[in-house]
């Protein structure tokens, strides 16, 4: 239910403030370079979650969405997992860096 109600809040948002959307792109978008991607105004999503958690913090039609209560103990949970994930050596690691071959 966040989710939905955070699509919501941001669709009446840009039909409140007339944002157009981006002209649709019908090609493969990850056969593209970085330069063509860039060139007709795609960007990239953040990386990671805490850089999505960064982004998050700039965004104020989310918070005011999921109120204050809501966007903190979220942000306190995603912080606490990105903790999680990147203080742990992940089976890739291992695979990659440990495994003889």
């Amino acid at each position: 239910y966040l989710a939905l109600a955070v699509t919501l809040k941001a669709g009446l948002d840009g039909i409140k403030n007339k944002i157009e959307p981006p002209t649709s792109v019908n090609v493969n978008i990850y056969s593209m370079r970085p330069e063509e991607r860039k060139s007709i105004g795609i960007e990239t999503l953040p990386l990671s979650l805490n850089e999505a958690l960064k982004e998050l913090e700039k965004d104020d039609v989310i918070k005011d969405a999921l109120g204050e209560h809501v966007y903190n103990r979220f942000v306190e949970a995603k912080t606490m997992e990105w903790e999680d994930y990147r203080t742990r050596v992940h089976q890739w690691e291992i695979n990659k860096y440990l495994t003889l071959y």
